[in-house]
Order: C-alpha cells, then structure tokens, then sequence
C-alpha cells in the first residue's frame, strides 16, 4: 500500500523547519526523521537522500513563487506597491521555505542558488513593466532590506511599536515608489 502524500509532506516540511532552526549541517536524515515522527525507513521511501529533499524543497519554493508572481501581475494597486507590501516577514510558507533555502544557498548549494536568482529575475521583470528596469531594482532592493529587517526584529520587544514602525517603513516606501513611478 503506497504511503500517503501526508507523511512525504511532513518529512519536507520537519527538514525545512530543521535547515531554518539549525542549518543545513544539522538538517540530517536522522534529525528530520525525528522531527517528522516518522523512522528513518520512512523518509528514505520519500527521499532516497538529502539531495531528494533539497529538490523538493526548491520545487516547493518554485511553486510559491511563482504564484507569489501571478499576484504581483494581477495586483490592483500595482506590482510594486505588492511587492514593498509583500515584503514583511509575515511567516508564510513562502517566507519559510525562502529562509530555509537561503540556509542552503549559505553552503555554496549552487541549484539552490540559480533558483534564487532566477525568482529575483523574475521578480525583476515584473517590477520593470512598471517602472522601468533601473527603477525595479530600486524597487526590489527596497522590498529585500524590509524583509531582512522585519526578520531581525523578530527578538523580544513591544510588538505594537515595531507594528507601527513596520507600517511607517512601508508607507514612506510606498510613497517613494509612487513618486518613481511619476
């Protein structure tokens, strides 16, 4: 009887819960087996090895990009204003799996790193229908130093006054970006 589609679920995500909390050293077949309550005999049925669940966690990282993409396209208030808004640490499964794959790319993995830059070219492409290639990089720039910061921010502290702080960053960003657009 072939395994159900949960538990392959459950390993990919417990190995990348793993590379978030501990890295890519410590990410271990035995330490994601743990993690997922599954035997070790279990996880080798879903992925033969550790290379097996960094192309899944990539494919999975594909996926939620692209439809990251999609909506950026089809957004109202424009795919710029998307993406600044888009770019706070809000602990998505897209925020996840890219925290997880930035732990790969930080060991030099190189499929992890193509990937990356493919999804930023992507991203790029977007932003520049709409406000010109040298201004989309501006854009994406300003959107990546939101994200890295709200990710530091996560440590102890008042929540309602980094809320505050966090929507004053992105209304003044905003407002830069519609002045570029302009």
């Amino acid at each position: 009887m072939p395994r159900k589609p949960i538990a392959r679920d459950a390993v990919l995500d417990a190995f990348e819960a793993l590379l978030i909390e501990v890295g890519e050293r410590a990410a271990t077949l035995d330490a994601v087996a743990k993690r997922a309550g599954v035997s070790k005999g279990g996880l080798l049925y879903h992925f033969p090895n550790k290379e097996a669940m960094i192309s899944s966690l990539l494919e999975r990282m594909d996926r939620l990009a692209a439809q990251d993409i999609e909506a950026m396209k089809a957004a109202p208030e424009g795919a710029a204003a998307f993406f600044i808004k888009s770019s706070l640490w809000a602990d998505t499964p897209l925020d996840r799996v890219f925290v997880a794959a930035t732990r790969l790319a930080e060991v030099a993995h190189q499929e992890t790193r193509r990937r990356f830059a493919g999804i930023q070219q992507q991203w790029l492409d977007v932003l520049a229908e709409e406000v010109g290639p040298e201004m989309a990089k501006a854009v994406r720039y300003m959107g990546d130093g939101l994200y890295f910061n709200a990710m530091l921010e996560g440590g102890a502290g008042d929540a309602e006054v980094k809320a505050s702080a966090r929507n004053t960053d992105v209304g003044a960003l905003l407002a830069a970006v519609e002045r570029l657009r302009n």
